[in-house]
């Protein structure tokens, strides 16, 4: 019997959190920023098959999402609820005002706020029933003067990074302390060094020091994994997952098969084919010369939308299949391709730049960086499709 076929994916194009999506979707709007030509999809159900995935790791815990910098540059405001709906209950942003868009999408989440609780705000965050991540005594105190034990927060202990948190003989110090109920802390986390590194014996000794914090706070829930950590061994998994970057289709388990689904896809327009001849140069600076007669392509993509400058004559895009080396230094709003050896190069046509194999995170090395940089720097100039 043969498989039945599969529903056709529905593609939303309604505004996203970016300013230019806010216009009618009129078709004069839509011919518009069609002219820009580059297209940002967003595959929602493979980033809920990921979540899903992460969850399975520690099926005795509960795997939350971290949703910062407008979902690693996938649009919040369809990611969140996305998620939502497939039973994600804990979400956790960066800064208050992301917590504040999280909160208008996800009416009945828990919603943490990384970053901590800014001198003054403890009123923002009550209003809006976000859950601040104390990581310092002062903090812990304005909270717990504001909250006296009626609004959850999560204490911050520091077992590595030296960013943020207490440390860990001042964490274990707050054991039975007064302040830690009236503050209402309902978690303890930290944060892995190192978790992209099995092999690193910093993931032990910070699994051993979170677990003496853990211990400590026996009424308090514990994270320790994040994308990455959740491949760990069950010492970092603890209560609450935190998983990010791999939502998004990043490898957690670098110098391995990537067992997540890709969730971005980045295209361009080709605007112009040009042939030259050998001598020739593109770009600025004249970077690059042409060895023989070459065929060039012109895409409508640069720098302001997000991608490297310093994947010039590094980075490679897809046309037809084909990998073309980018050319010379890539500009503002364009990118040349050498496309010789790429037959279905047109004008009017399409090159992948993220998507087919060309995942995130081997864009990311080609620019000297990783696969974050790439999703968080996504410019807001694309035509922006979500696949549900």
């Amino acid at each position: 019997m043969n498989d039945p076929a599969p529903p056709t994916p529905r593609i939303s194009k309604e505004p996203d959190i970016a300013p230019q999506d806010t216009a009618p979707q009129d078709s004069a709007h839509d011919a518009i920023r069609a002219g820009h030509g580059a297209r940002l999809t967003v595959d929602l159900a493979a980033l809920v098959a990921n979540w899903r995935a992460l969850g399975a790791q520690a099926p005795q815990a509960e795997c939350g999402a971290v949703v910062k910098a407008d979902a690693y540059g996938c649009g919040l405001s369809r990611v969140a609820p996305a998620l939502a709906r497939a039973g994600c209950r804990s979400f956790f942003v960066a800064h208050l005002s992301e917590g504040i868009a999280a909160r208008r999408l996800l009416p009945e989440a828990a919603i943490y706020v990384l970053n901590g609780l800014p001198p003054g705000a403890g009123a923002v965050f009550a209003a809006h029933g976000l859950r601040p991540v104390l990581g310092d005594r002062d903090e812990l105190a304005e909270w717990a003067a504001l909250s006296d034990g009626r609004r959850p927060a999560a204490l911050h202990v520091d077992t590595g990074m030296n960013r943020l948190g207490l440390s860990v003989p001042a964490a274990l110090g707050l054991a039975g302390d007064p302040v830690v109920e009236k503050a209402g802390i309902d978690l303890v986390m930290s944060h892995l060094v190192s978790a992209e590194l099995p092999a690193d014996p910093l993931n032990a000794r910070q699994a051993a020091d979170f677990s003496r914090v853990r211990a400590a706070f026996p009424n308090a829930r514990a994270s320790l994994a994040n994308s990455s950590g959740t491949w760990l061994a069950d010492a970092t998994r603890h209560d609450l997952l935190r998983p990010g970057y791999s939502l998004f289709g990043g490898n957690p388990e670098p110098g391995k098969p990537n067992p997540m689904r890709p969730v971005v896809r980045l295209e361009a327009t080709i605007l112009q084919i040009r042939t030259v001849e050998a001598g020739a140069t593109c770009g600025y600076n004249a970077r690059w010369t042409a060895p023989g007669p070459r065929r060039l392509a012109t895409l409508s993509l640069g720098y302001a939308d997000g991608y490297p400058r310093a994947a010039s004559g590094r980075g490679h895009a897809l046309v037809g299949g084909v990998s073309c080396p980018i050319l010379g230094l890539i500009s503002m709003d364009l990118i040349i391709l050498d496309v010789t050896d790429a037959p279905a190069a047109r004008r009017g046509g399409t090159a992948t730049l993220i998507g087919d194999g060309l995942d995130i995170d081997t864009v990311g090395q080609a620019a000297g960086t990783i696969g974050y940089e790439i999703l968080t720097g996504l410019g807001s100039r694309y035509v922006r499709h979500h696949v549900e």
